[in-house]
């Protein structure tokens, strides 16, 4: 009896901790962005899409996640073929790739302040070649496709190691058999990419996309270290209703949105890399 009771006594904690920390919240936040004065009512989503800004920072989020993903996943799978196939030296490539893992988003985000803000390295650099005579303000708000490009070099430059670091775990699994073999038939080596090391990491490509992407659609700090306000995000504008605005009605409703998109975006990647069933490594 004790042993058949065994596995839901070790998985208890952790229900617990779902409950308390993720599933009463959801519930709670679920419902006040349908509830008003009167109890039940859709008027937080009506102003949240009304709002001026929503569209904006809608838009703003879609084209950030849809620019950052798939450059971090290109540069994750290249720095990722590379650790792994490095017979020396590998731990030393692996621990300088991930360095910037030690950084927060806010870190992050005042790293590229201090090279894109007027008397930052960039305009330091500009100066000392003789190419400008006066400080640029590249993060002005005349200037917001530079503040989404410098948003863009921070994200890649931040979070391509989450992706690295799961993508050389799924490459390791893979036997050296494999290749050998296709190396025997004359598959060149990017012929032995695309036809042994992509199919058999869709399990990996799966886990590093949907979290990498589910965190860009949740960006927050490093834009508003490098943007303030002047290029809008749902995250920005849920934190903007939440704690300046004192609607937590409206917040709530942003992250219902956002959270709709990242079970969309979820889906839409179990799908397109769902694995075969009965296949095996």
């Amino acid at each position: 009896m004790k042993s058949k009771a065994l596995p839901y006594l070790l998985l208890l904690p952790a229900t617990v901790f779902l409950l308390v920390f993720f599933v009463y919240p959801f519930i709670q936040i679920a419902w006040l962005s349908v509830s008003g004065p009167g109890g039940f009512s859709l008027q937080p989503f009506t102003t949240m899409a009304t709002h001026w800004k929503f569209q904006t920072a809608l838009g703003w989020t879609l084209l950030l996640a849809a620019v950052v993903v798939p450059i971090q996943l290109v540069m994750a799978l290249s720095m990722a073929s590379i650790v792994t196939r490095l017979q020396q030296g590998r731990n030393t490539f692996l621990y300088i790739f991930t360095i910037p893992l030690g950084l927060s988003d806010l870190a992050a985000g005042i790293i590229w302040l201090a090279i894109f803000e007027q008397s930052g390295y960039l305009n330091s650099m500009l100066h000392g070649l003789g190419i400008i005579d006066q400080p640029i303000l590249f993060l002005g708000y005349q200037n917001i496709w530079v503040i989404f490009i410098a948003i863009v070099l921070a994200e890649v430059w931040r979070a391509t190691a989450i992706m690295m670091v799961i993508l050389v775990s799924g490459m390791g699994l893979i036997p050296k058999e494999f290749y050998e073999a296709g190396e025997v038939f004359g598959a060149n080596a990017w012929q032995r990419f695309v036809k042994i090391t992509l199919p058999l990491l869709r399990p990996s490509l799966q886990s590093a996309l949907i979290l990498r992407t589910l965190a860009a659609l949740e960006v927050f700090a490093v834009v508003t270290a490098l943007g303030g306000t002047t290029l809008p995000v749902l995250m920005g504008e849920t934190f903007q209703w939440q704690f300046t605005l004192q609607d937590r009605n409206v917040a709530s409703a942003y992250a219902m949105v956002i959270l709709a998109i990242s079970i969309l975006a979820t889906f839409f990647f179990l799908r397109v890399l769902r694995v075969p069933k009965g296949a095996t490594i």
